[in-house]
């Protein structure tokens, strides 16, 4: 059903929804556009609603081919609204649900978009803070790139600073989604430029595996990666890029490349991925690594029901299917001793292909199995040892006579 928005524009049908707000397809005094309309509870928090005005100048002059541009800002009384260009096309998630992963080509151009989108976001100062690709859209009428690749906008800018105030947050909350948060975030520092960049070689990586370096399982084990692991490494792509994600994914945020940077490097790398087919990877376990075993006669749940890569839901019994379109979600942020993981901490290293992650569900069977054979191993050899006792003891008792059986001196001569 059609609605007003303000006075310039109707939204006439719901494209998408998420944690922020819901998504129409409208009209303007200019034809089509999209509008972003943000929950009802965020229209009514005046502090919100003036952060939103201030920031209209810095949203509204973001103009660029791989941006989603900002039109106006609407604040009519509960309706606080982004009328946005209207892209012709899918997201990226959607894609990647749909292939998995892509070819190294197509991951590579459509990454590069988005960095040169973020590049001159950058030097307007503005910093996007929730880089995934949900908020990447691929322009379906725009003209084909390398490996097939549609050219791609970034869109939502600005509405992870808009909502994140100091007192809807507080210092113990951070904002984002926990796959793509880079480590600075998670240990409280504020977000600058760096940020968007590891969250972009995040979503790089994701493309050519088809699963996320850090994530699976618990938010706050997610979390725990960004700080204390180490990025396992891709096999099948070229030295060049994989030690560009690596430089993009460094935990010092002064280690990253700059958004311009990055942009170019990629293209350079195009020529070297060239009609490479998408990678066969390995998708890690999903079983969470304090998982507990499942009771006698309970039934079982799938590892891949029980936790989806790709993104990880935050509200607790959210639908799978509306868990990968949240956003901007407040999470407490893990204390020092949770980041150092302790004793059973769930930090991943690389591991020989096919071997079970520590902690999971084949890991647990597999040394199920290892100490019943030690076990019996070990009962064999005790058994073995007695037997070996018993039959020695015997030959002794046997072939003895009294004399033998003492310790007498040495006869005299």
């Amino acid at each position: 059903m059609a609605r007003k928005i303000g006075s310039r524009y109707t939204a006439n049908q719901i494209l998408g929804r998420g944690s922020a707000g819901t998504v129409w397809l409208g009209e303007g005094p200019e034809g089509p556009v999209a509008i972003k309309l943000l929950r009802e509870d965020l229209a009514s928090d005046q502090e919100l609603v003036g952060r939103f005005v201030q920031e209209r100048t810095a949203l509204l002059g973001l103009d660029h081919p791989n941006v989603v541009s900002v039109r106006d800002l609407v604040v009519d009384g509960n309706d606080l609204a982004l009328v946005m260009d209207l892209v012709r096309g899918t997201d990226l998630r959607t894609r990647l649900d749909r292939e998995r992963r892509l070819a190294p080509a197509a991951a590579v151009a459509i990454v590069a978009d988005v960095a040169d989108g973020l590049a001159a976001a950058h030097a307007a100062g503005v910093v996007h803070r929730d880089v995934k690709p949900e908020n990447v859209l691929l322009d379906m009428q725009g003209p084909l790139g390398p490996g097939g690749s549609h050219p791609a906008l970034l869109t939502d800018f600005g509405v992870a600073k808009l909502i994140d105030s100091p007192r809807r947050t507080r210092a113990t909350k951070i904002i984002g989604t926990p796959d793509y948060l880079a480590p600075e975030i998670v240990e409280g520092l504020p977000p600058r430029a760096a940020v968007d960049i590891y969250a972009l070689a995040t979503v790089l990586y994701e493309l050519l595996a088809g699963f996320t370096p850090f994530g699976g399982g618990h938010p706050g084990a997610v979390l725990r990666r960004h700080v204390t692991e180490t990025v396992v490494p891709l096999p099948g792509i070229p030295d060049e890029l994989w030690q560009l994600l690596v430089q993009c994914l460094a935990k010092a945020p002064a280690s990253r490349l700059r958004a311009s940077e990055l942009g170019a490097r990629l293209r350079e790398l195009l020529p070297l991925v060239a009609g490479m087919p998408p990678l066969d990877v390995d998708e890690p376990d999903t079983e969470p690594a304090d998982e507990p075993e499942p009771a006698a006669g309970e039934a079982v749940t799938p590892a891949r029901e029980r936790v989806r890569r790709g993104a990880v839901p935050l509200v607790p019994g959210a639908k799978p299917a509306d868990s990968n379109r949240d956003t901007h979600t407040s999470m407490r942020v893990p204390a020092p001793d949770e980041l150092a993981g302790g004793a059973r901490g769930t930090a991943r290293v690389p591991r020989p292909a096919g071997a079970p992650r520590p902690g999971s569900a084949r890991h647990r069977a597999v040394t199920r199995r290892r100490r019943m054979v030690l076990g019996a191993a070990a009962a064999l050899l005790v058994a073995a040892a007695g037997v070996g006792t018993w039959l020695a003891t015997s030959g002794d008792d046997a072939g003895a006579t009294p004399q033998d059986s003492k310790h007498s001196a040495p006869a005299s001569p």
